[in-house]
């Protein structure tokens, strides 16, 4: 029997899958535990995990699928598995059950832990982690003495169950839950539990209907469930009304090895507007030890991906800084549904719209050329390109002799990696934004200048659109 186990942060499942493994001997599969397996693993894979983790990175969402891949083809599947928290977006759920199809299985039961947001609220307030594997554990329903997964007395509370943070988790949750919970639904694999009460009591719920589950008696989700829960998500995301300020907000939207972050600082120079990277937000947050950078950090020590609030955290911080009032370009965000429309709801927020998306469009086959011929100096980080910006010598970095040398995730199957993950989760906002006509369209081959030049003319006709809108408001 294969199960998956979903509902927001508190809602329990981490604390079921322990009580649920003993009786029926499931294999937990869970990303947190993966990504800690992975740093001590001596493939490529884990190297990458390492790399990333050490570095204090956010780990790329194709290694985390590779992890799973990898995770799946190596398990026994005499007695089943249950996936913790995963998948958590549609995306996930279509990659899972086509690997899953691949292997000759399929998932039995998708169990969602409903639960209301003031329960959760009351549950993580009082949370209480084993700090040597983090097991949860809980004040009132489950008191920590000693951990009885590990052995150690010694425990902590998370900076992320804090109210405020917990009620941001809890409405980004419920954003990715409507086309998830849409999926199961059209599936039939979808099934809604009472996740209130004692644990002993939730646990009973699960434990009958997972044998009703066995006996393949088990009712799937009616529409008035679903539909009750897809409720739950914040429908505010609009776009700004016209009366929104006028500034130059556009965002870049392309593949891997697209020329984002290039033509992003080439834009800013020319129309001087910020250039808002994501990757650089990090790094910054990391380096000046923000509050949020600490709340990343404490995600990635744990092995654990770092959620999407604390990504919109530190756009939205950056959005209102005053170098950004007259525009900025965005690159790096949004890269999915849910973010396009936590970042609508930012710009509402600040009285702002945006103006308009870039899409750089380049071919699979030229993206895997332009990052596989990347190399690196492993002593100065300088950057080499073996046809773009071939060194003098090769293999020998210009500028300190050091040796250069091509990044793990710059391999050819991983780029490939890199696209299927692109093509299923940020692919679908070129759609997405189309249909609000915001999209424009570049091709993204040939010479840096002319690739430049098309965009600069895409711009110049974003710039008349927004003259004609300030017009009408003044009028």
């Amino acid at each position: 029997m294969n199960v998956v186990l979903i509902g927001p942060s508190g809602s329990g499942k981490g604390t079921q899958t322990s009580k649920l493994i003993p009786k029926y001997g499931f294999e937990p599969i869970s990303i947190g535990d993966m990504l800690r397996a992975g740093t001590a693993e001596p493939t490529t894979l884990g190297k990458m995990v390492k790399k990333y983790m050490d570095q204090g990175q956010l780990v790329r969402d194709e290694v985390v699928d590779a992890l799973i891949k990898t995770k799946l083809r190596g398990w026994n599947y005499r007695k089943g598995v249950i996936f913790d928290g995963f998948p958590r977006t549609e995306y996930q759920a279509k990659y899972l059950d086509e690997l899953l199809s691949e292997l000759g299985y399929a998932l039995d039961a998708v169990i969602y832990l409903d639960v209301s947001e003031k329960e959760v609220k009351h549950r993580l307030e009082k949370r209480i982690i084993c700090q040597k594997c983090y097991t949860p554990y809980h004040e009132i329903y489950n008191p920590f003495t000693v951990c009885t997964v590990c052995g150690s007395t010694e425990s902590y509370r998370r900076e992320d169950d804090k109210p405020e943070i917990v009620a941001a988790r809890v409405k980004d949750f419920h954003r990715l839950a409507v086309p998830l919970m849409d999926y199961y639904y059209k599936t039939s694999q979808v099934m809604v539990i009472n996740g209130e009460g004692t644990i002993n009591q939730v646990h009973q719920r699960l434990i009958h209907l997972l044998e009703a589950v066995e006996r393949k008696e088990a009712r799937p989700a009616m529409l008035e469930e679903v539909e009750r829960i897809q409720a739950l998500k914040d429908r505010s995301s609009v776009i700004a009304t016209d009366e929104a300020q006028i500034s130059l907000d556009v965002v870049l939207l392309g593949g891997p090895g697209s020329g984002k972050g290039t033509q992003a600082e080439k834009l800013s120079k020319s129309l001087s507007v910020a250039h808002v990277s994501t990757g650089e937000l990090f790094r910054a947050h990391f380096k000046n030890n923000t509050a949020l950078g600490k709340l990343a950090k404490s995600y990635i020590e744990r092995g654990e991906l770092v959620p999407d609030d604390v990504t919109q955290g530190m756009v939205q911080e950056r959005l209102s800084q005053p170098d950004v009032q007259q525009g900025f370009i965005l690159d790096g965000f949004p890269r999915t549904i849910g973010q396009a429309e936590a970042l609508t709801d930012m710009m509402t927020g600040m009285k702002r719209r945006l103006s308009g998306i870039l899409y750089i469009n380049v071919s699979d086959a030229e993206i895997v050329k332009r990052l596989s011929g990347r190399v690196t100096c492993q002593d100065c980080q300088t950057p080499f390109h073996t046809v773009y910006n071939p060194p003098t010598k090769e293999g020998i970095c210009d500028h300190c002799g050091g040796a250069l040398r091509r990044r793990d995730d710059d391999e050819p199957e991983t780029i490939r990696a890199r696209l299927r993950t692109y093509y299923g989760q940020t692919a679908p906002l070129i759609s997405y934004y189309r249909a609000l006509g915001l999209l424009y369209e570049i091709d993204g081959e040939g010479d840096v200048a002319d690739i430049t030049q098309r965009i600069m003319d895409a711009v110049r006709l974003i710039e008349a659109k927004d003259e004609l809108r300030k017009r009408a408001s003044t009028d």
